[in-house]
């Protein structure tokens, strides 16, 4: 791990889930991530709810919690029934930082943000191999002779 961070990118990758078809970080590994209580967090976020419209931020609901807690083999939240926590999207994550005013939150905040576009390059697919030159190079097919003396063209354009 890099010596100037304070969390690992695969720590980072391994808490960013998919919930209603959205890479989300969960309030509460959030919390943990940035070294402070659940609770805490929760509260920097009910100070500035305006900065928190829906697609940054929204509670899961009792189904998602079920299958998320089914999804986890060691679940942290065992059989306690705590408030669903909140899923924040990319750009949520990076408000929390912000209201978080901390120096470490600005420091998770950037290791954050790499993960993510380390993500979204990975999604990305790759530039044509072929270079353009300003114009195009049509190349005729093989020309083959066959058996009976005649010509055949292999089919390529």
């Amino acid at each position: 791990m890099d010596e100037r961070k304070i969390i690992s990118d695969k720590k980072v990758e391994q808490r960013i889930r998919m919930i209603r078809g959205q890479k989300v970080m969960l309030s509460t590994e959030l919390a943990e991530l940035y070294g402070v209580e659940p609770k805490v967090l929760l509260e920097a976020v009910k100070r500035n709810i305006e900065r928190f419209p829906e697609d940054f931020m929204f509670q899961l609901t009792n189904q998602e919690l079920a299958n998320l807690k089914s999804q986890i083999v060691t679940s942290s939240w065992g059989d306690l029934q705590p408030p669903a926590p909140y899923a924040f999207t990319e750009q949520g994550v990076a408000m929390l930082s912000s209201v978080l005013r901390r120096k470490r939150a600005a420091q998770v905040h950037i290791e954050f943000k790499e993960v993510f576009d380390a993500i979204r390059q990975l999604k990305t697919p790759p530039e044509s191999s072929q270079k353009k030159i300003g114009f195009k190079v049509k190349e005729k097919g093989a020309v083959y002779k066959t058996k009976k003396g005649g010509r055949k063209g292999s089919g390529l354009p």
